[in-house]
């Protein structure tokens, strides 16, 4: 999204960062005023386009739900996973079909079976439940993404925020953290811009770095081979050398400027830093949720649930766009997606947090019943958004409960359709905020958290039966 133009959204009201500013600072304004003169301050350009101010969040007159979800972990599945290989099995639907996979498991909640890729996540069947009737028809990689976590139709005149950066801009005067309010681990899914027409304020942090490595650095705050000592060292220098001094004080630029360098610094060398350290996580423990990036990740988002951060996605890393060499790749990813998610699902209940940390899990469609065998896929699956699964645990939601049913194949929904604006209406529902509400948008153009039902947008109603 260009923000060197973007018009002004003014307010009174703070950041949720602690930092006001009437003027948006766009990259290209952050770079002339020097906001990346030491290394370790590239985050700086983050948060310095980050501290425009929105209005508060207004809602209509209605009381506003009760809050279940203080916090949320998004696991994006990216390029879209296989439904039937997976939470859906369909073991009699024929080898065309299912491939080498022949037999599901039963899990610990009676009648409902996964994948036989999936041993430690059957074992934890009580604490989430399968949507297994989601549904957009909507074949395309972008448009599909923008709709799941959107909830809104591709092609609008408006690009609407995801669930993230909404999230985020109804919480963020309650959150005080260090971290911002929305991270990425570790890189962003780059399908759409996230923060939508809310603007730079509300893009996600993306960590970068690699949180299977010794130690996770984040890439952009810790520049690689620099001692905290250097880096205090630096810092030191660098208020040393500063001639403008005090003048800067008075200019709101300069003022967020050295705000966002604050906040950087915080997260080098301070209390930000702490949370993104999973060495000091027992080694067994990190065995548990399995020594592979995924696993790891998992690892990272119960420690800034801890920390109170509202939203956390996970975009798995490698993705599941598996046109070609389907098994093959569903064999290497699946046993690390079971692993990490089993123990998040169990570590989140061991800390109490589960029942007020949200987890949902889903990619944006699902794959092609059929495998195709022909060269060069090579037994592969295309995309599929007549159909798919989702998975949701905590913050509200009931576990050990099936929602819909596709198909005999899993080729199209056979029971209660489930489109992503019940979704993220029941997600927000638990959230307290109301689906109802308006967004602000800096033209003044009338927006709304979700559409109204519609010929457009379709609805199967809220997740009733398992909030």
């Amino acid at each position: 999204m260009n923000t060197e133009n973007r018009p002004e959204i003014a307010s009174p009201a703070p950041h949720s960062l602690g930092m006001t500013l009437s003027l948006p600072v766009s990259r290209r304004e952050a770079a002339r005023i020097g906001l990346f003169s030491t290394g370790g301050l590239l985050a700086s350009q983050r948060w310095a386009s980050a501290t425009t101010t929105l209005p508060p969040a207004k809602l209509p007159g209605a009381k506003p739900p009760r809050v279940r979800a203080k916090s949320i972990i998004q696991i994006f599945l990216w390029g879209g996973m296989s439904h039937s290989d997976t939470w859906d099995p369909k073991p009699d639907a024929g080898y065309d079909y299912n491939g080498p996979l022949k037999s599901p498991l039963a899990t610990n909640v009676d009648g409902i079976r996964v994948s036989e890729w999936f041993p430690k996540l059957a074992k934890q069947a009580d604490k989430y439940s399968l949507i297994r009737s989601m549904t957009h028809r909507n074949n395309g990689h972008e448009t599909a993404a923008y709709l799941v976590q959107t909830a809104h139709m591709p092609g609008e005149r408006l690009a609407y925020p995801s669930a993230g950066a909404v999230f985020s801009y109804f919480k963020r005067h309650e959150y005080k953290g260090v971290i911002p309010p929305y991270v990425v681990l570790t890189q962003p899914q780059g399908r759409f811009s996230e923060e939508g027409f809310l603007g730079p304020g509300l893009k996600p942090f993306a960590t970068g770095g690699d949180p299977n490595a010794s130690r996770f650095e984040v890439e952009g705050v810790v520049s690689k081979g620099i001692t905290d000592d250097r880096q205090k060292a630096r810092r030191e220098l660098l208020q040393r050398v500063n001639t403008m001094g005090s003048s800067m004080v008075a200019n709101p630029v300069f003022s967020a400027s050295d705000a966002a360098k604050r906040q950087a610094y915080n997260l080098i060398l301070g209390e930000g830093r702490e949370i993104f350290d999973l060495s000091k996580e027992k080694s067994e423990l990190r065995d548990s949720y399995g020594r592979h990036t995924f696993g790891q990740d998992c690892l990272a988002a119960r420690r800034m649930v801890e920390a109170g951060v509202p939203y956390i996605v996970i975009n798995y890393p490698g993705g599941w766009d598996t046109h070609s060499n389907h098994f093959q790749t569903m064999g290497r990813q699946c046993p690390q997606l079971d692993q990490g998610l089993a123990m998040l699902l169990e570590d989140l209940k061991d800390h109490g947090l589960l029942d007020t940390t949200l987890v949902w899990c889903c990619g944006e469609f699902g794959r092609g019943p059929k495998v195709d065998w022909q060269p060069p896929w090579n037994g592969g699956r295309n995309h599929h958004g007549a159909v798919f699964t989702a998975l949701v645990a905590g913050g509200g939601f009931k576990g050990g409960h099936i929602v819909g049913e596709s198909d005999a194949k899993g080729e199209d929904v056979k029971d209660r359709p489930v489109y992503p604006v019940d979704l993220l209406g029941s997600i927000y529902r638990l959230a307290g905020i109301d689906a109802t509400a308006a967004l602000p948008h800096p033209m003044g153009m009338e927006a709304h958290v979700l559409p109204a039902a519609s010929e457009t947008v379709k609805s199967g109603g809220l997740l009733k039966e398992i909030m």
